[in-house]
């Protein structure tokens, strides 16, 4: 039998094989769709652009030339210089990094932290729910560059500060996402034979309930992954997220704004990278969604 005879057998010999035949069948019908393939292209493009940012940048990114300042495109600078004439083509390039750090680190710690807090509050119910949910309450409150830029303001600007401050502010809808699903499958048969078999309960978590909230998870984080790079603009733009001489786009959007209407692609050049990057998380996520969510099998 192939694999693709057996990943969509209706009959499937498992619960493993039904579950990967419904992958399967979610990654052809997102491959089908131009987006969706533009999104990943775009995505993975982005990634190793910041992994060969050496040897594609051509230039020292940080290395000034006054005299060649505000240079529109040409064969030595592709994409013109800045204010201090310096190569848009490689600051853009080398912007990448920076970026991709501070999505990846507020990835890697707002989805666990929202995720215990939901799943806790989703399985225990009572009083637990009630103070974790109200926590959540608050910190939902704020518009999340209003809350970002406060805790900046508290911590001092740079990357590190930048990455605290965006997760402090991106883990409560993780944590609705994640208590939503707990609700759903916490009275299941499946839970209550887990308990009658005396399974402990961080068992019961570990490895019953949270498998079940990953997927939505990795969609939501996905899709955030688009916020996550404007939020780190902004702060940037602001001067409170990546600090000179480092390349870094909202920081290259904010040096070019005084020259938008003579010398627009200083500004125009690190607003487009924005722009795509954003796209493409978005992309990606909606892909994501049709591979991932048991609805669409």
């Amino acid at each position: 039998m192939t694999l693709h005879a057996w990943l969509i057998d209706d009959a499937p010999a498992s619960a493993w094989q039904a579950q990967c035949g419904g992958y399967y069948r979610g990654l052809r019908r997102a491959m089908r769709s131009p987006s969706t393939v533009f999104g990943i292209v775009s995505v993975l493009g982005i990634v190793l652009i910041a992994l060969l940012a050496p040897w594609l940048g051509r230039v020292d990114p940080n290395a000034q030339d006054i005299l060649a300042r505000l240079q529109p495109a040409s064969a030595q600078h592709w994409l013109g210089t800045d204010q201090l004439g310096r190569d848009l083509w490689s600051r853009l390039i080398f912007g990448t990094r920076p970026t991709l750090l501070i999505v990846v680190l507020v990835a890697l710690l707002s989805a666990p932290m929202g995720l215990v807090v939901g799943i806790c509050s989703g399985y225990f119910g009572g009083w637990v729910s009630a103070v974790l949910m109200r926590i959540t309450d608050v910190f939902m409150a704020f518009p999340r560059l209003v809350l970002a830029l406060a805790f900046v303001a508290v911590l001092g600007p740079g990357i590190v500060n930048a990455v605290l401050a965006i997760t402090i502010t991106a883990w409560p809808p993780y944590a609705r996402l994640a208590r939503t699903e707990t609700l759903a499958i916490r009275n299941s048969e499946f839970i209550h034979a887990a308990r009658v078999a005396g399974i402990p309960t961080w068992r019961i978590l570990l490895g019953h309930v949270l498998p079940l909230c990953i997927p939505s998870t990795v969609i939501r984080v996905t899709l955030d992954m688009a916020g996550v790079i404007l939020t780190a603009a902004g702060l940037g733009f602001l001067g409170l997220g990546a600090q000179p001489p480092l390349a870094e786009w909202g920081a290259m959007v904010a040096a070019g704004r005084q020259f938008i209407f003579d010398q627009w692609w200083v500004a125009a050049v690190p607003g487009a990278a924005i722009l795509l990057g954003s796209l493409a998380f978005n992309l990606l996520g909606d892909g994501l969604r049709d591979v991932l969510d048991p609805k669409n099998a």
